[in-house]
């Protein structure tokens, strides 16, 4: 395939932006070569500017569930667009789409929106200590949380594709209070409440991580800290900025049957728009400004286009179950594909899936935490990357990121990128 647009997108890029990218992993830095600059997108395929047709296997980062440019999420942002697009007061499209996702995530009795997960996050971390009154923080090696000071301790993906987990800039007080636990340990996290006992204001975890490549929660991992959170008085936050609404309407607490006390959201829930969430019941959440002494704003928070967006499509998710259970579908028969053509040319790999989340770690050994997935070879996932995508497959730029599947999927697409990785592992054997 040819790039010379991008490569020339690129560098005139790279004289105004830092990294000529706004996100650092979007910069190949992980991978090599030159980023794939995007004209246009439709159902399950990106197009590049130098007229490129791509199958796309990382949907904006989750968020394209249904395809990208969905009809009616694009037609509800154009209508709502020829009414004003932003306000800074209150509209009732917010209370519609929040009242829709209480309705459909277990446990939660009030939602605030805000612009990202990562804004998400912060916040939610913020009002558990608010409401617990207790600093201390427990989080994992390799989940990824946004890019707030707390979180940029051993975090995963983009963080740790550019070498810096421990962010310069993160203070010694803010890093004191952020304690590290391992994925998938529950005897770690036992330690770790009974060294700082009484200090603990909440766990954060993605239930499924996705930012150490995807990693499905052990058998009564996530039972075992609700067991730890609730005998501790601390409060167990779920990040589902990735897996709501994804994995389940009612995301990774439905699937596990497992709830938290605070729930984070983003991707999904805006459609494709810059949109987060958090959400609890309502004893916590009124701990919130106005109605309590945790503060939290934003200008754009609820922006008509965005809400819009989101509500469109939670309203599809809710009211078609079956997407659910085709994405699971299709998704597992991705994996066989991949599974049988990394055996039959002799390449060492692990596969990880849940739900519509997967990806290939070149390992033999399991994939259960940071430290197994940091010991893939991550020169071969650097062959596959660029061998899938000069086969016109595109997947995360990084080891350390999740496939999402969309619904615009077919199975002739699914069918081509088997056929796809077996050119590539013909050649990685």
């Amino acid at each position: 395939m040819v790039y010379q647009r991008s490569s020339a997108l690129f560098q005139e890029a790279q004289t105004v932006i830092p990294g000529g990218v706004n996100s650092p992993v979007r910069a190949f830095k992980a991978v090599g070569g030159t980023p794939i600059f995007v004209e246009k997108a439709k159902g399950a395929y990106l197009y590049d500017v130098d007229g490129n047709q791509l199958i796309d296997y990382i949907n904006s980062w989750g968020p394209m569930i249904l395809g990208h440019a969905h009809v009616p999420v694009v037609n509800a942002v154009i209508e709502k667009a020829q009414k004003g697009t932003s306000f800074g007061m209150p509209t009732e499209i917010e209370t519609d789409i929040a009242a829709l996702a209480v309705r459909m995530v277990p446990g939660i009795e009030k939602i605030r929106f805000v612009n990202s997960g990562t804004e998400a996050c912060m916040s939610a971390v913020r009002l558990a200590r608010g409401y617990t009154g207790k600093d201390k923080i427990i989080k994992f090696a390799g989940c990824y949380h946004g890019h707030s000071d707390s979180f940029l301790i051993q975090a995963g993906s983009g963080a740790v594709t550019f070498g810096t987990p421990n962010s310069p800039g993160v203070t010694k007080g803010t890093a004191k209070d952020t304690l590290l636990a391992t994925y998938n340990d529950l005897e770690n996290v036992a330690q770790l409440i009974q060294d700082n006992k009484d200090e603990i204001a909440c766990i954060i975890l993605e239930p499924v991580a996705g930012n150490m490549g995807c990693i499905p929660p052990a058998d009564r991992f996530l039972q075992g800290l609700r067991t730890l959170c609730d005998a501790n008085n601390i409060l167990l936050i779920f990040d589902e900025v990735m897996t709501g609404f994804r994995l389940a309407k009612g995301g990774a607490q439905e699937l596990y049957n497992v709830n938290a006390d605070i729930v984070t959201f983003g991707k999904v829930i805006g459609g494709g728009l810059p949109v987060g969430a958090f959400a609890a019941r309502a004893e916590i959440m009124n701990h919130l400004a106005p109605l309590g002494p945790v503060y939290q704003a934003g200008t754009l928070s609820g922006n008509p286009l965005a809400m819009a967006a989101g509500l469109a499509m939670l309203t599809e998710l809710n009211s078609n179950a079956e997407v659910f259970d085709s994405l699971e579908k299709k998704t597992a028969y991705l994996h066989k594909g991949l599974r049988e053509v990394m055996v039959k040319n002799g390449v060492a790999h692990t596969i990880n899936r849940v739900g519509s989340m997967l990806s290939i770690h070149f390992s033999e050994a399991p994939v259960v935490d940071f430290k197994t997935a940091a010991h893939a070879s991550g020169e071969n996932f650097k062959l596959f990357f660029h061998g899938m995508l000069q086969e016109g497959v595109y997947i995360a730029p990084s080891a350390y990121e999740t496939w999402f599947l969309c619904d615009a999927l077919t199975y002739l697409d699914l069918d081509k990128t088997i056929e796809a990785a077996n050119s590539v592992a013909q050649k990685l054997a």
